[in-house]
């Protein structure tokens, strides 16, 4: 396994390579990581996997500096999963009008993301996925593969990467992978590290908060029925403390979850120092993503035909 460094370095690794999947990443690598590499290796003759944390994406109260790097762990993991090409380029690499005195990324041009960037998670935290969007399209570019695989777990993300890829004409297959979890249900993160062994705990339980409103729906003949039993149940969680959502209206979170983009049941939280608070308005480390595909539960009553939503 080739560890590089530079641009011109890759490039020339990549000149005699025919077959190339991206498995793009932030280190601190876990399963679900090696899964997308395994994934990736079926795919392709060549795996370039790349480790950047990318300041683009983070906001001015996030967790930049804090963000776990785990580089020669991570080195280990993806030699063992059997990728090919590690690219860890440091931050004057990857934007090169960089100013380590400012401070200052000098990336005057930036991805514009589509108006699903500015919901859900994207919603508390502006300009983080222009700054996901922009550094994917340089890699893209630096890398030219012919396959690129993400997880599922970022569903919105996954989104915008395949309108980025659409909307550019870029010659890229897109491929996502599933979600791998823990044994307690919660889904594997970089972030994870940052809760007690009693969140953790907590954070799973959404999942069966997930599951629980995925069975309910599929109780329902139609949607007028799936949505009753989908408000009732999340009225249930929200009222025993189970999650509490970025918003803090039983009604307004279930309108929330069935407005899912292409269908996915979502419901997003922060963790803070003190426990399970509100995102508006208040800083926290992490927000913790758990979403359940929803596609096809749904039976029009008239047509007995599929729908999803």
């Amino acid at each position: 396994m080739q560890i590089i460094h530079t641009v011109t370095e890759l490039t020339n690794a990549l000149k005699s390579r025919t077959s190339v999947a991206l498995v793009p990443t932030m280190g601190n690598l876990h399963a679900g990581h090696i899964h997308l590499v395994e994934i990736a290796r079926r795919h392709a003759a060549c795996v370039v996997v790349s480790i950047f944390v990318n300041p683009l994406q983070f906001g001015a109260n996030e967790d930049l500096a804090n963000y776990p790097r785990t580089l020669q762990a991570d080195f280990e993991k993806l030699d063992a999963a059997g990728a090919d090409i590690v690219f860890a380029p440091n931050v004057e690499e990857m934007y090169p009008d960089f100013n380590a005195e400012m401070n200052d990324l000098g990336q005057s041009m930036i991805i514009s993301s589509p108006p699903i960037a500015r919901e859900l998670c994207g919603a508390s935290r502006p300009g983080h996925f222009d700054g996901v969007a922009t550094v994917v399209m340089k890699l893209f570019n630096i890398v030219m593969p012919q396959i690129a695989v993400f997880g599922k777990k970022d569903f919105q993300q996954l989104f915008i990467i395949r309108e980025l890829v659409r909307q550019f004409n870029l010659p890229i297959k897109i491929i996502a992978g599933d979600t791998v979890r823990e044994p307690s249900g919660l889904a594997m993160s970089s972030r994870n590290g940052y809760l007690t062994p009693q969140q953790k705990t907590e954070a799973a339980r959404l999942n069966a908060s997930l599951k629980d409103i995925v069975a309910k729906i599929q109780q329902g003949n139609t949607e007028q029925d799936a949505y009753a039993q989908l408000k009732m149940v999340v009225h249930e969680a929200f009222e025993a403390g189970l999650f509490r959502p970025e918003i803090t209206d039983s009604e307004l979170i279930a309108q929330t979850i069935w407005a899912g983009i292409h269908g996915v049941c979502s419901l997003q939280i922060a963790l803070g120092q003190e426990g399970w608070i509100q995102w508006a308005g208040i800083e926290a480390r992490l927000q913790l993503m758990q979403n359940i595909m929803l596609q096809g539960l749904l039976r029009d009553s008239a047509t007995g035909l599929q729908s999803n939503f």
